[in-house]
C-alpha cells in the first residue's frame, strides 16, 4: 500500500499522561512516529502534539479514530492543509568560511547564532523538505554535529 507522509495535530489536556498515552498508542500498534513536537498552548490548560507519520489512508483514519478515543485528547486534526516549519542547528568547524556558512543559513531562512574558538552553529528554520536540503547541502562544512527539531504546523 502507498505510505504518504502525514501531519496529525493533537489537542491535548495538559497533563502527565497525555504524551505516554499517544506514544503507547502508536508504538502499541506498530506506527512509527517520524518526529513528535509538543509544546503548551498559551493561557490554556492544553497543549498542541504535532506528529509526522507515513502511511496510508487506512492506517491514518485509523490512528486518528484511536486518538479521539484516548481520554485527555481534545481535538485531531489531520489535513492536507497545514504550514509547516521545522528548525535545524548545525556545528561546523571555525575553520570553515564564516560567510560561505552564513550564506547557506540566509538561503535557508537561517542565521549564524554563535561563534567560539572552535566551532560556528548556524540555525535554520524552513519548510521540511528545505531543512532536508540545507542538510544536504552543509555537507560540505563538514558538520561535528546537526541537531534536527520535529516539525511544528498549523493548519490554514
Amino acid at each position: 500500500m502507498n505510505q504518504e507522509r502525514h501531519i496529525i495535530s493533537v489537542i491535548v489536556q495538559n497533563e502527565s499522561s497525555a504524551l505516554s498515552r499517544i506514544s503507547g498508542l502508536f508504538a502499541g500498534r506498530g506506527y512509527n512516529i517520524e518526529s513528535l513536537t509538543v509544546a503548551p498552548i498559551p493561557n490554556e490548560n492544553l497543549s498542541r502534539l504535532t506528529i509526522e507519520t507515513f502511511g496510508n489512508r487506512k492506517t491514518i483514519d485509523q490512528i486518528e479514530k484511536q486518538l479521539n478515543k484516548l481520554i485527555p485528547v481534545s481535538k485531531v486534526v489531520e489535513s492536507d492543509d497545514f504550514v509547516e516549519k521545522e528548525m535545524v542547528l548545525v556545528k561546523v568547524p571555525v575553520s570553515q568560511s564564516l560567510s560561505d556558512v552564513s550564506a547557506l543559513c540566509q538561503i535557508y531562512n537561517g542565521t549564524i547564532l554563535n561563534i567560539s574558538d572552535s566551532s560556528i552553529i548556524g540555525m535554520v528554520a524552513d519548510e521540511p523538505q528545505r531543512v532536508k536540503f540545507f542538510i544536504q547541502a552543509i555537507q560540505k562544512f563538514h558538520p561535528i554535529e546537526i541537531v534536527r527539531g520535529g516539525v511544528v504546523a498549523l493548519e490554514r
